[in-house]
């Protein structure tokens, strides 16, 4: 008896370490998505109590708002598309290369590109701003109109026409995270034994040692990089406000999924049609991450 109840007591130890992440967890994970889903099938102002209306929020963002079908979608998709794969290979790429170099080297360089990343996205907009300014002291303007290319300054963030295109290279600049880092500690860590055998074997080159031995070696870190590059992808926003200093963007060139969500919830205080918007983002994240584990995870 004395013994079943100290094997008892031990296998409920492990709650004791647990309980800490359960508590994070739910406290700011399960219960803040539960209560955007529920907050969805209502109209609420943040004033009065809710109203229970269906799925009216649903119905409205797909059918009736022409903002996010026609521009905040897309554009949404489009930032993701170009952001997400073209950060991500620029990661490996990165990774890959650093790993060639003494180690040294590759501390001081790792540094200088990870150091974007550390920088908080309205602060890394200042700089950027000033680069893209309108006027003739913009750095990019000036420049421009020195050489000849220009014969008068261009409003590079108020213009529907650059404001995309600025804030996907202004992402991409900062998008060497925690993902890089992840993919440089699983390039550096794959048994040199490896390369060895599949020179062996018949891999003569570079290329052929990166899809057959790289890659394959350093899954759960290309997991976790792709994961980390949707979720930061699509969480995207304040960039885009940050340098159009304005939300929404002018005529909604720059606008995306989580710009349309604040705009709803904090600007016109519309938090139920906002939690539908959530809602919807959460779904197409958890799309995207299920296609990166497709990619990525263990088959088995």
């Amino acid at each position: 008896m004395r013994m079943k109840t100290k094997t008892t007591k031990r296998d409920h130890s492990h709650w004791m370490f647990l309980a800490p992440y359960i508590v994070l967890f739910t406290t700011f994970i399960i219960i803040p998505v539960g209560a955007a889903i529920l907050l969805s099938f209502t109209y609420f102002n943040a004033i009065e109590t809710p109203t229970f209306i269906g799925l009216s929020n649903y119905v409205g963002l797909i059918t009736q708002d022409e903002v996010f079908m026609q521009k905040v979608l897309p554009n949404t998709l489009t930032f993701a598309l170009i952001v997400g794969p073209g950060g991500y290979i620029l990661s490996f790429i990165l990774a890959w290369a650093l790993a060639q170099v003494p180690k040294r080297m590759r501390t001081v360089l790792a540094l200088i590109i990870y150091s974007p990343s550390m920088t908080a996205g309205v602060a890394m907009a200042v700089v950027w701003t000033i680069i893209f300014s309108g006027d003739e002291t913009g750095y990019l303007n000036s420049l421009l109109l020195t050489i000849g290319v220009l014969l008068e300054p261009i409003q590079w963030l108020q213009s529907p026409e650059y404001l995309m295109k600025i804030m996907i290279f202004v992402t991409l600049w900062g998008s060497m995270g925690v993902g890089f880092l992840a993919m440089l500690s699983g390039v550096l860590n794959i048994n040199t034994e490896i390369y060895e055998a599949g020179y062996i074997d018949g891999i003569n080159n570079r290329f052929q040692e990166i899809i057959y031995i790289t890659i394959p070696s350093m899954k759960p870190q290309m997991l976790f990089g792709a994961v980390m590059a949707v979720v930061g992808t699509f969480q995207a926003g304040a960039i885009g406000v940050a340098l159009s200093g304005a939300n929404p963007t002018p005529q909604y060139a720059g606008q995306l999924m989580v710009n349309h969500l604040e705009d709803y919830g904090f600007i016109r205080y519309e938090m139920g049609y906002a939690a539908a918007i959530s809602v919807v983002l959460l779904i197409v994240v958890y799309a995207f991450s299920k296609v990166a584990w497709r990619l990525f995870g263990e088959k088995d």
